[in-house]
């Protein structure tokens, strides 16, 4: 298990550097004046000069890659123009537009992502497999039929108009609910739930039709293999093979899936925080990129790349203790 771990922390990390390698080519190698679309076009010809001392953009691409690479690891030094300004590590950057940390800018914002993207996948999570399993179980019946219905009709919504639709009758019309305003959890713990649960149903709602698909589709596979045959031929129960059996090889290919959506969260949930009024990092993202603030769209990009090699690297352990047939060694 050591050696397992240990090779997918550095496929992680060779990962997550080949992922920095092409994004920082991407946006400060594109051709054109970097430091002018960076700037913006109100800028005066000091601060382009400013901002290209910054970026040193009169070094070759590989020595500011490394000054990049150097920045993340113990931080660097960028100059003001009268005096240099120091940046902690993990350094990304400062914004263009307000001067901050793009460190600390994505740290004010990631709890939010993160207690939306939470939340999400444990709905999500138990509302797809638990219907999964369900449809499975009873195939061919009229159960089956509705709750393919039901998923199919969650797959071809769109997340803002189940969004819409939950506001509108569950806090205007049924008024169980406030329209949702974020609380973050250190203030209060209870309101950071109750304000996070519509946003957290219209997320799971869209994501747990696919998960119920493919758990239906994975339990029927394992459920037509000849060891499920031969428990049955043997006496054992039907709840027994659907639990202990059919269940556990169902499962291995809703990690996988569960590993890319949930880190694709971290950056991409931009209509849920939209709508719902998240300050999160996707909504920081679309922002960035309205205002062209480059330092920030590259720091969420690296950040929502973290996460997702994050997540999958924790999926594949999880993968080999679900799946025997994995081999850790």
């Amino acid at each position: 298990m050591t050696g397992f771990l240990l090779r997918r922390a550095i496929g992680a990390a060779v990962t997550l550097l080949a992922i920095s390698v092409i994004i920082y080519v991407v946006f400060y190698a594109a051709p054109g004046n970097v430091a002018q679309i960076s700037c913006g076009p109100r800028c005066s010809p000091a601060q382009v000069q400013q901002v290209a001392d910054q970026l040193r953009l009169d070094d070759p691409l590989y020595l500011r890659y490394w000054h990049f690479l150097q920045g993340i690891f113990v931080g660097q030094d960028f100059s003001t123009g009268t005096a240099l300004q120091h940046c902690d590590a993990p350094c990304l950057g400062f914004s263009y537009q307000t001067d901050q940390q793009v460190t600390q800018l994505i740290l004010t914002k990631l709890p939010a992502t993160a207690s939306l993207a939470l939340g999400a996948m444990v709905l999500w999570l138990i509302l797809g497999v638990g219907t999964g399993v369900l449809s499975a179980w009873r195939r061919g019946r009229p159960t089956e039929r509705i709750l393919t219905g039901i998923t199919l009709a969650g797959t071809a919504t769109p997340v803002f108009v189940i969004g819409l639709l939950l506001m509108i009758v569950v806090c205007g019309q049924l008024q169980w609910l406030p329209f949702p305003q974020y609380v973050p959890f250190t203030d209060d713990p209870e309101q950071w739930a109750w304000n996070l649960l519509l946003p957290w149903l219209s997320l799971a709602l869209i994501e747990a039709a696919k998960y119920a698909r493919l758990t239906r589709a994975s339990m029927l596979e394992t459920l037509a293999e000849d060891h499920v045959r031969t428990f049955r031929a043997y006496g054992v129960g039907e709840r027994s093979i659907i639990g202990r059996h059919a269940l556990r090889g169902a499962v291995a290919p809703v990690i996988a899936l569960n590993a890319n959506d949930f880190g694709s969260m971290f950056g991409g949930a931009v209509l849920s925080e939209t709508l719902f009024g998240i300050p999160g990092l996707g909504r920081e993202l679309v922002h960035a990129v309205n205002v062209v603030d480059l330092p920030v769209v590259v720091g969420m990009v690296l950040v929502t790349g973290f996460f997702v090699v994050l997540a999958n690297a924790v999926a594949d352990v999880l993968y080999a203790v679900a799946d025997r047939r994995v081999v850790l060694s």
